[in-house]
């Protein structure tokens, strides 16, 4: 097959780049392997007990694992450090979950961005459906709690009904079909780190990257993701002072007016043309 031109029908579709040398994948199961490189963003701060576990979770194959420390007092990096000698540790100048990611995205080097939590609450081994939606031709993936095979064993009735109903408002002001707006495991191209443009300090970060995800008219996909319990310590994140801060984003976002459009692709992008195979 001429891997630079589809044919459909017998006339071309469009031309593609070449397909990657073999040399160049990554195994990731027996049946599929990646060309793009992966790179992980973990954000924490006093996670040290919780790291073990996040680690073991992590698959081998991932290429680069980012750690932004909080300026942690326990031994959150030297515990990082001994379970993955080759992890890169970014200590953050600011305070929040949004600058710790801003500041680990500009630190990778990665095709891929995975955004997880330190706390136990996401699973890496759920990784591998992140990078196959994105190689299959999405360009930003969301995990879901209410997509079918998700679920969660923390969610309270306050945070549910809170982010059931500014989940309904931005699927209404921006014509998405989010099931889960404020859940923090995302994935995405890093070529489309300007269109997100991380500028919030925040628990709000995971909608100001939604909203902006499709003002740019990025392709979403979402996977279903199982959220579990904090393994150790408290979480910082507080429904009531976070829900307000997730509702000002939503307004900030709506009065600043959509931001340029990507063009809309004919067909969806093949598998081989994002190095997959």
């Amino acid at each position: 097959m001429n891997h630079e031109t589809i044919r459909a029908n017998g006339k071309p579709s469009g031309a593609l780049r070449s397909i990657p040398p073999l040399e160049r994948f990554t195994p990731l199961t027996p049946h599929m392997a990646i060309s793009p490189t992966v790179s992980v963003v973990v954000p924490a701060m006093n996670e040290a007990e919780n790291l073990p576990h996040v680690f073991a979770t992590l698959p081998q194959w991932i290429d680069e694992i980012i750690l932004v420390d909080g300026n942690s007092v326990d031994d959150t990096v030297a515990v990082a450090k001994r379970l993955r000698p080759n992890v890169r540790v970014v200590t953050q100048t600011g305070k929040g979950k949004g600058d710790a990611l801003a500041a680990g995205f500009a630190a990778c080097t990665g095709d891929i961005i995975v955004m997880i939590d330190a706390d136990g609450s996401t699973d890496g081994r759920e990784i591998i459906q992140f990078v196959s939606a994105l190689v299959a031709g999405a360009d930003f993936v969301k995990g879901s709690r209410y997509a079918s095979g998700g679920g969660s064993d923390d969610l309270t009735f306050t945070r549910t009904l809170g982010n059931k109903a500014l989940t309904g408002l931005v699927n209404k002001i921006y014509g998405t079909q989010y099931s889960d707006l404020c859940y923090g495991y995302n994935a995405f191209w890093a070529r489309h780190l300007g269109a997100l443009n991380v500028d919030c300090d925040g628990f709000e970060v995971e909608t100001l990257m939604n909203i902006r995800a499709a003002k740019a008219g990025l392709k979403i996909h979402e996977v279903p993701s199982h959220e579990r319990c904090r393994i150790h310590g408290e979480s910082n994140l507080r429904a009531v002072r976070d829900g307000l801060r997730v509702l000002r984003t939503i307004i900030r976002e709506w009065r600043g007016g959509s931001t340029a459009r990507l063009p809309e692709p004919r067909t969806a992008t093949p598998a081989a043309d994002q190095g997959a195979a």
